[in-house]
């Protein structure tokens, strides 16, 4: 009658002793894997998770038994659903490591694919695209992945062209090991395609009228549904800096004969920004910068700045006010004065400038400005010889210049302000007449580019030009506005700005009078490799010159970059090769490429 107390006091006595000896689980290997395999199988499995702890004999068996079902399931995503796998595990003083060897075999295939939408979907030239463009396709890897990218990708854009009653008709996924195969059946029912209904505009407090607002709905009540209408919208809300939150919501809920009525919330951004602070060049010496801008003067949707940039050397007032425009493409009227004041080592200058334009957004890459340009500028053009060989007063020209001038600009980037794909640029044409507001004839053409191009995860490459080209038969009588210069930041690095080109000899220094023509061209490859904190090195090469062959400079430097929520702030160490004014030159830079 007692032995089976007996026997159970002995069972309870191995198990108290193998609850007392532990073991640590060590490190996990997997072998056999691409690095995307690994990683997915490495997640997955409970030995990774349990790695320097504590635990009973009998956890580690099941952990390890548990790594082959684990292993298994995380590698059916890539398509691999009979894997051979082997699970070897070594004791070392107290501690067991695991290696899981993986061969993952032959992967399943797509045999048969039916995927279809029925209804009024089915006939929309976008979605057709769609269809065509799904993957996996027949004979492709069964990747779950990219299945379920695709089938998101038809289900959303269903959504954004207007088939709010789209849902699945048939979701099937049939995989069968024993033959390696895949038979997808996927099929939408779309409805019927919902139009766009009224919009409503509601602003949390009234800054603009309405129906200023309602010149950016360049839709018509009927019109087929879209999202992109609305992306447009917002984009052009956005523009007008007017807002601080902008919040459209199509209610297909709502619709009444399949119009899709749309409420736009808006909440007003602060009306007059103010800014303040010191600034200090080589060039220009220490300086003051104050300014406001009303981001809306009227319920008109009008604008207003008042900027003032004193410096020792160079001084600037800008005063600039805005009207929106909407006729023909979206953008602004503009009138602006300014005053300008520069004596530096190298240039001798100071103007007074009136502009009205008109700028434009083309399309999403282009924006356009025409303007009218009035001009009255003095500057140091020679110094005067007293007839006994020593130098007299410098001698000063005038000049007064009235010209029209098209500028375009385009931005075809992946990010505006840290971009790594994509090129943007600037062309830009003016000319003035003699004898029709100008002092002399002149055509001039200026054009910028840049291209970049992501190298692995934390690298760029960064190729910039320009080039610029004057026609004239009076370029005496062209103030410095109107010449080009180079050396600087945006240009030579390693020489100072408007260092490079021609310049008169003063017993003050030597001044830069500007040139005809510029050309330069610039290399920079930068290397992230603490988060936002990386370097750079770059050469720059160029000139500004009058005759028709250039006189290269070329200057070569590195840089620390910090990738700020602004922009990227870049202090550059230059040094010219070709006899600069200054051994070395530093430069700063803060905020973004475009």
């Amino acid at each position: 009658m007692r032995l089976p107390h007996r026997i159970s006091l002995a069972a309870l006595c191995l198990f108290a002793a193998g609850a007392v000896q532990a073991v640590e689980v060590g490190p996990t290997t997997i072998l056999g894997l691409d690095e995307e395999m690994t990683e997915n199988v490495r997640v997955s499995l409970s030995l990774v998770d349990a790695a320097g702890q504590d635990v009973s004999w009998r956890r580690m068996g099941y952990l390890v038994r548990a790594a082959e079902d684990e292993a298994r399931e995380a590698l059916e995503p890539f398509g691999f659903y009979s894997p051979d796998i082997e699970v070897e595990r070594t004791r070392d003083n107290g501690s067991v490591s695991v290696t899981v060897r993986v061969d993952p075999g032959e992967p399943v295939r797509v045999r048969n694919s039916d995927i279809a939408i029925i209804g009024e979907g089915g006939q929309d030239r976008y979605l057709e695209t769609d269809i065509d463009a799904f993957i996996p396709s027949a004979g492709a890897i069964f990747n779950h992945a990219d299945y379920e990218a695709s089938k998101i990708r038809i289900s959303r854009r269903l959504t954004e062209r207007g088939y709010f009653d789209a849902d699945f008709s048939s979701r099937r996924v049939e995989v069968t090991r024993a033959e390696q195969a895949v038979d997808i059946e996927l099929v939408w029912t779309s409805g019927d395609r919902y139009d766009m209904g009224p919009t409503t505009f509601e602003q949390e407090r009234r800054i603009v009228r309405d129906d200023l607002l309602h010149n950016l709905v360049y839709w018509e009540e009927g019109e087929y549904y879209h999202q992109g209408r609305l992306d447009r919208l917002r984009t052009s809300l956005t523009r007008l800096d007017y807002f601080g939150d902008i919040e459209i919501t199509p209610e297909p809920d709502k619709a009444i004969d399949k119009r899709v009525p749309v409420t736009v919330r808006l909440t007003p951004a602060k009306r007059s920004i103010y800014t303040a602070g010191l600034s200090y060049g080589t060039d220009s010496g220490a300086g003051v910068r104050l300014g406001v801008e009303r981001r809306y003067v009227n319920l008109r949707g009008h604008k207003a700045l008042a900027q003032l940039d004193y410096a020792q050397k160079r001084k600037t007032l800008t005063l600039q006010y805005r009207i929106p425009a909407f006729a023909w493409r979206d953008g602004w009227y503009t009138i602006s004065a300014q005053a300008y004041d520069e004596q530096t080592d190298y240039i001798d200058t100071r103007r007074i400038e009136l502009v009205a334009s008109r700028s434009g957004q083309f399309n999403d890459h282009i924006n356009l400005v025409a303007s009218i340009h009035a001009l009255r500028e003095r500057w140091l053009y020679q110094v005067a010889d007293d007839g006994g060989g020593a130098l007299a007063e410098p001698a000063y020209r005038y000049a007064t210049f009235t010209y029209p001038s098209v500028r375009a600009e385009y931005v075809n980037v992946d990010d505006r302000i840290f971009p790594r794909s994509g090129v943007g640029g600037s062309l830009t044409l003016r000319s003035g007449a003699e004898g029709v507001g100008s002092d002399a004839n002149f055509a001039q053409l200026h054009a910028r580019a840049s291209t970049f191009k992501g190298i692995g995860e934390n690298s760029r490459l960064i190729i910039r030009g320009e080039a610029g080209y004057t026609w004239t038969d009076s370029l005496v009588d062209l103030p410095p506005s109107l010449r080009f210069y180079a050396g600087g930041d945006r240009s030579i690095r390693g020489y100072e700005w408007r260092e490079v080109g021609p310049r008169i000899e003063t017993d003050e220094g030597r001044y830069a009078i500007g040139a005809r023509n510029v050309v330069t061209a610039s290399v920079e490859f930068e290397h992230y490799f603490l988060g936002p904190w990386g370097a750079a090195v770059f050469v720059d090469s160029g000139s500004a010159f009058d005759g028709t062959a250039p006189d290269w400079r070329t200057g070569v430097g590195i840089g620390a970059r910090w990738r700020s929520p602004v922009g990227p702030v870049k202090i550059d160490i230059g040094r010219g090769l070709d006899q600069p004014d200054s051994p070395f030159t530093l430069g700063l830079s803060i905020g973004a490429e475009f």
